[in-house]
């Protein structure tokens, strides 16, 4: 299975609630921080709904 690599990149003072508990949900804490998740429609849909706080990178195996 093809995973993601998503590193935190903007702070999240300022946002709404359900967007700081998704980028918590992600495994993402601090700035810079970063995690690798399995490539799932759950997944893609988290990342949407905080793509302009990530980056997500393509993990080559």
């Amino acid at each position: 299975m093809q995973q993601l690599k998503v590193t935190l990149t903007r702070s999240l003072i300022g946002y709404p609630q359900d967007q700081r508990m998704t980028v918590k949900a992600l495994g993402l804490g601090k700035i810079n921080s970063t995690a690798i998740k399995d490539d799932t429609p759950a997944i893609r849909g988290m990342l949407h709904k905080v793509r302009h706080l990530v980056k997500v990178e393509i993990v080559e195996a």
